[in-house]
């Protein structure tokens, strides 16, 4: 709930919440969760009729945390907070949201950090590597446990928009409208190498130990912050590098040595040390494998038409101008594989400067997008 000291239109304070998942998973790799838990956030109230819920789902370093404050010190709200909000595009005034930690994550949804009740110790690498599916079979295992059998939208960016792409192939009539932001259909082979290279810095890290670093009680920092840089990079555009540090340095000389000179090398430097502070090691390694193995039309005949023929929802594609890593040709793959198959599909190419993480941003054009878009979904929902 908002109040002194919040935005106007802010969700306030929330609180997270541990839900568990009693009915066992059965995940593409073969094995078995017989329970798991998920932390979710919810903002917003539901329906009468239960029409008016939106699922988020995250990107490889979300969270459950995607608006408002945890406390009245918080410095920053939830990574999606510009959009989540009473009169913003995401209104929840009108939407019951409901956003997730996934299956695997690190924010204390079960993942490989969390206690193996068989073992009584950390997960580590005895944790399951998922897939997208996966995670959408975890995430309709929480719908039936907060009592909503049909999505008003799922609504998700990069590695969430692969997620919501996966929902309406795999669970067409749970799902009324399908928001893919900024995704692709599967990864380029250059995508699987840099999340190759970032699993590399990782593994190759003397304190990763194989995955077991929790009970020597250490971090692999140097492997999970080279990763961080490395994908961050990926995340911003070679004109927004340039117009934020040039080759700007912090004293107008060279030392003649490896220590930090230019801005943007201390830039990233923070980027990597902050992301050691908040992520998991093996929850990284997991996500980026679940990146890689994303591809719906496989078992299709390698046909995203057919594959997309099983949806029922109606889609929102956005792009962005400046985003290389996954480009706005990607976004038009989905658009034309969805127009051939049949599927009432809306798309924005929304001009843009910063990169892949344009998704986050308060762009004005985006947000007026998806209010558009959203408007709609609210009406037919009844609110």
């Amino acid at each position: 709930m908002s109040g002194p000291g919040f935005p106007a239109d802010s969700v306030g304070l929330v609180a997270p919440r541990r839900v568990p998942i009693a009915q066992p998973i059965t995940l593409d790799c073969g094995r078995t969760l017989p329970r798991h838990e998920l932390i979710v956030e919810t903002y917003g109230t539901l329906n009468a009729a239960r029409s008016n819920a939106v699922l988020i789902c995250h990107a490889l370093s979300g969270d459950h945390h995607a608006a408002g404050y945890h406390d009245g010190q918080d410095r920053k709200p939830g990574w999606w907070d510009n959009c989540i909000g009473p009169g913003k595009p995401i209104d929840t005034r009108r939407f019951f949201v409901v956003s997730l930690n996934n299956l695997g994550g690190c924010k204390g949804s079960t993942g490989p950090n969390t206690l193996n009740p068989d073992t009584g110790r950390p997960y580590g690498p005895d944790f399951p590597l998922l897939t997208v599916r996966d995670w959408v079979r975890s995430q309709a295992l929480l719908a039936d446990a907060l009592g909503i059998e049909r999505w008003a939208a799922v609504v998700g960016g990069s590695l969430g928009g692969m997620q919501v792409m996966q929902w309406a192939i795999d669970y067409p009539q749970r799902i009324a409208h399908a928001l893919v932001i900024a995704a692709a259909p599967k990864l380029s082979a250059q995508n699987i190498a840099f999340n190759e290279i970032a699993r590399q810095a990782i593994l190759s890290d003397p304190n990763f130990h194989g995955g077991r670093f929790y009970d020597y009680g250490v971090v692999p920092t140097h492997g999970l912050k080279l990763a961080r840089m490395l994908g961050h990079i990926t995340y911003l555009s070679d004109e927004a590098m340039r117009a934020k540090f040039g080759r700007l340095q912090r004293v107008n000389q060279f030392n003649f040595n490896f220590e930090v000179e230019f801005e943007v090398e201390s830039y990233l430097r923070y980027q990597g040390q902050s992301f050691v502070d908040r992520f998991d090691a093996n929850t990284y390694l997991l996500m980026t494998k679940a990146l890689d193995y994303f591809d719906p039309a496989r078992e299709y005949g390698d046909d995203l038409v057919t594959a997309f023929r099983r949806a029922s929802a109606r889609f929102l594609v956005v792009a962005f101008s400046s985003d290389w890593r996954f480009s706005p040709a990607r976004s038009r793959e989905i658009v034309r594989a969805l127009v051939r198959a049949g599927r009432d599909v809306s798309y924005a190419l929304v001009e843009s400067q910063l990169g892949h993480d344009d998704f986050l941003m308060p762009i004005p054009q985006y947000h007026t997008v998806l209010r558009n878009y959203l408007d709609r979904v609210a009406r037919e929902a009844g609110t």
